[in-house]
């Protein structure tokens, strides 16, 4: 009884704080130009741009209200972190828990708030949020284990910016023209989408800045000069403090780091966000990779200009501890590995795949499979080829074991759960060998960053039924492909899960199926005649290289002929020209490009 006491009171001291948080978003074109340099339509929120954020509380219910008012395009939001505990059919992902969002639809998203921390919300359709849907997500918690720790907090978002749409970026992207896959490289950098921030410190107290990588491909690395860092949380997990001088975050990772500020006001401090290099292609000529913002303890004060460094070096991530002392889980029940690779199908376009799979959408949306297709819902094949489906027995520990065969770095993202990372090999290391020695309490995040031709074990417990996605969070490598489906328990989601009438008709409205498997073939649930497909495989023998090569002998084709048929009309031209000049109708002729004089005769 004197252990159930306490434990009442909190619950009953939860209900009594929870309420219900409703936000009215009305999702439009705007005009903005975050960097100075280039002003270009992003997608706002209610007229606006920086979008909102969503802040709640442990207990609450969000309830989001979206009209999609963008004309040309369709969308879908994700809040990326947040487990959905019981409602996948809220997490968002186009194709995957929901039908796209069509302009002039509306649509709701409905969800009880039952983990505190760090997490941000963007758009999950067609690789649409580095156009400026996406936004800060904060969840208050009355119980935080640091709460007594800090003054104030900040929020604060890195973010890389394009000039260029991202529908006409990824045209090219995902084109025979680019069969090495070269992402494209960011215009610039940004801190709470703008430049040159100034955020206003008091002496001798403690601020919380909750950091989030909102980027669509650059890492960032992050640290403040003249300060240190204590690092509380990662991903929305409480984590024992941990000093760092710099931190790196992956595209959608989040840290909460208290900073202490100095008894002396009479400097400001800059602190700095780099874009990690390493992830593009090539350098363009010019480009600002920093963006500085500045401590300032006086606004009259000078703010410094950041001292070069010699070398990133940012606190490895893979040592923090979760405060919950949650140990690791060693009895694996499922294991399986995924292969990451990029290569060309025959389009000549660079794609991502998972053991030779590169993920298409499915017709109907996965989940709708799941819901409709009774004890065949245990089945992957019927979600389609190319969705790489895993189907998860419920409670189930499930061990992913991930082999990058790529020279590039790639940050991994499972919808759902938060994962104990139990293996992160240094670069180079190759496939996964299992001769490693496990942490007995591994940190846990949700976002992960896989070392180049390296690989990463994951461990997860499957108690929460629902479709989740786990894929690549750079947005390039989303749409080309590096993408795998967990189908978590889906027995228990057809008993306990009723699709709200508003997201049948965002369906409807759109001419998609609700029902069957997926191709939403209810007769026959092994046929997926008609389903979505990528490109058929290269003929063998086939190289990016020699794609490359066949693009510009194809280009100096056609240049040839061109030059081929202007020289020759060229020649026609002088010819009747000199005719016309032996006449006496002319006084000048064009001979070989040149113009000379004649005299009448």
């Amino acid at each position: 009884m004197k252990i159930l006491l306490p434990l009442l009171a909190l619950l009953l001291d939860t209900f009594a704080r929870a309420a219900t948080i409703t936000y009215d978003f009305n999702i439009t074109w705007v005009t903005a130009n975050p960097d100075g340099t280039f002003p270009r339509p992003v997608i706002g929120i209610n007229g606006q741009w920086p979008i909102p954020h969503i802040t709640a509380t442990v207990g609450d219910q969000v309830v989001v209200n979206v009209l999609n008012q963008l004309g040309n395009q369709s969308t879908s939001l994700h809040f990326h972190g947040l487990y959905m505990n019981g409602s996948t059919h809220m997490d968002g992902p186009a194709g995957v828990t929901q039908c796209r969002i069509a302009p002039g639809q509306t649509f709701k998203y409905d969800f009880k708030i039952d983990q505190p921390g760090t997490y941000w919300y963007h758009s999950h359709d067609a690789g649409q949020y580095p156009d400026g849907l996406r936004g800060a997500l904060i969840i208050n918690d009355p119980n935080s284990p640091y709460k007594d720790e800090y003054d104030g907090e900040f929020v604060l978002t890195l973010s890389d910016w394009y000039h260029e749409q991202i529908a006409n970026l990824m045209k090219g992207f995902m084109s025979v023209t680019n069969p090495t896959g070269a992402e494209p490289v960011p215009k610039a950098a940004l801190m709470n989408d703008t430049q040159n921030l100034t955020t206003l410190v008091e002496p001798g107290k403690t601020y919380m800045f909750r950091v989030i990588n909102m980027g669509a491909l650059a890492g960032q690395y992050l640290w403040f000069e003249g300060h240190t860092m204590r690092i509380v949380e990662v991903d929305g997990i409480y984590t024992e403090a941990a000093e760092a001088n710099m931190i790196y975050l992956t595209a959608a990772q989040r840290y909460s780091v208290l900073v202490t500020t100095k008894n002396d006001t009479s400097s400001n401090f800059a602190y700095v966000a780099s874009m990690d290099e390493d992830l593009f292609d090539q350098v363009p000529e010019g480009l600002n990779s920093n963006v500085t913002g500045w401590l300032v303890y006086d606004d009259a004060a000078e703010k410094p200009e950041p001292t070069l460094i010699d070398a990133f070096e940012p606190f490895d991530d893979f040592t923090l501890v979760p405060t919950d002392g949650e140990e690791i889980l060693d009895k694996v029940d499922y294991s399986f590995s995924l292969d990451a690779k990029m290569d060309n199908l025959g389009d000549g376009a660079n794609y991502a795949f998972f053991n030779d799979i590169t993920y298409v959408r499915p017709n109907i949306p996965t989940l709708y499979t799941a819901l409709s297709t009774d004890l065949s819902a245990t089945n992957a094949s019927i979600y389609g080829t190319h969705t790489h489906s895993k189907v998860l027995r419920k409670n189930d520990v499930v061990e992913i074991i991930l082999n990058n065969d790529d020279p590039g770095k790639h940050p991994f993202h499972l919808h759902g759960h938060a994962f104990q990372t139990v293996v992160r090999s240094a670069e180079l290391a190759g496939p996964y060998v299992a001769n490693e020695t496990f942490p007995k309490v591994p940190m846990r995040r949700d976002t992960i960053m896989v070392n180049p031709n390296g690989n990463i074990v994951l461990r997860f417990r499957a108690d929460n039924p629902g479709i989740w996605l786990f894929h690549c969070h750079i947005e390039w490598h989303v749409a080309s492909g590096l993408v795998a489906t967990m189908v978590e328990a889906p027995l228990e989601l057809q008993s306990s899960l009723r699709i709200p009438e508003d997201h049948l008709a965002a369906c409807r409205a759109q001419g998609i199926a609700t029902e069957g498997n997926a191709v939403g073939n209810t007769i026959d649930l092994f046929d997926l005649t008609g389903e979505n497909a990528p490109p058929l495989p290269l003929p063998a023998g086939f190289t990016p290289r020699g794609i490359v090569a066949l693009v510009f002998s194809c280009l100096s084709a056609f240049l040839g002929i061109g030059v081929v048929a202007w020289y020759g009309a060229g020649e026609i031209g002088d010819k009747k020209a000199a005719e016309k000049a032996k006449e006496g109708r002319v006084t000048e002729v064009v001979v070989g490009g040149e113009q000379k004089k004649e005299e009448l005769r």
